[in-house]
């Protein structure tokens, strides 16, 4: 279920907030560190994460879910916001080169429907980075940040579903190694945090980022089970060989004897 993008808002205004655009932000730019001449799709809401990139993309776009709520965005230049279902995307096929995905995938109902609604709209070729809560780390627990309060996912878990809506992993990495709290003695620390946990603890890390590339073609099931349609094999008759009639190899020799069929 989503939260309202009014809270979402607020807790982005808040010092806490700011910090982990920085801290995310920072990530996600070890991915795609300029935009130029791209076109950049958000979808739930990425807009805080997209803003560094608004002078040099050829547009960015926040796509905000209806059962979110959307705000304008940004507030200082012409909107750029849109309203949409999540899993109906108004957008025409392989219109954005990149999509970031941020408080979707853990708060949508049915993620396997919003990614391949990414995969639609993306070009081929085209690269998606998905920002979701670590099962394993605190935040995934913690009411304090919004990454609390949805579906957490395992890195695992994470690259099944992307594989599984024709995405390729392309890489992944971690953020948020500082325990969640608002104590100012913490966030004032919280780059030592990040550099201590990503180098002793990097498997309980706050949140997963990955990326991941579209796919234009299908790919073998990712249970590795085979068509269960038979394929037929050609059978080879020489030349001569009297109708209604099929070899046999014995293993005499190396003859190929006739028998009847």
């Amino acid at each position: 279920m989503y939260l309202d993008v009014a809270d979402l808002r607020t807790f982005y205004d808040l010092p806490i907030g700011r910090l982990l655009r920085v801290l995310i932000g920072g990530q996600i730019r070890t991915f795609w560190p300029d935009m130029n001449g791209r076109s950049l799709l958000g979808v739930g809401y990425a807009g805080p994460f997209m803003r560094p990139y608004l002078p040099t993309a050829e547009r960015c776009i926040a796509a905000m879910p209806a059962q979110q709520g959307a705000v304008p965005w940004p507030r200082e230049a012409d909107n750029a916001a849109a309203l949409v279902e999540d899993d109906r995307l108004p957008f025409s096929d392989a219109a954005f080169d990149r999509a970031l995905v941020v408080h979707a995938l853990d708060h949508c109902s049915n993620p396997g429907e919003l990614l391949r609604e990414t995969w639609r709209v993306l070009a081929p070729g085209g690269r998606m980075i998905a920002v979701v809560p670590n099962r394993r780390g605190l935040w995934s627990q913690s009411e304090l940040s919004p990454f609390g309060y949805g579906r957490p996912y395992s890195r695992s878990q994470l690259k099944a579903l992307l594989r599984g809506s024709q995405f390729e992993v392309m890489g992944d990495t971690e953020a948020l190694f500082m325990p969640p709290t608002r104590a100012r003695f913490v966030l004032r620390s919280a780059r030592t945090w990040e550099g201590i946990g990503r180098r002793f603890w990097p498997a309980f890390s706050g949140l997963l980022i990955m990326e991941a590339e579209k796919q234009v073609f299908r790919g073998i099931p990712a249970d590795g089970k085979r068509n269960p349609l038979r394929v037929l094999r050609p059978v080879f008759i020489p030349d001569g060989a009297p109708a209604g009639m099929k070899p046999v190899r014995h293993m005499t020799g190396n003859r190929d004897l006739l028998e009847k069929s």
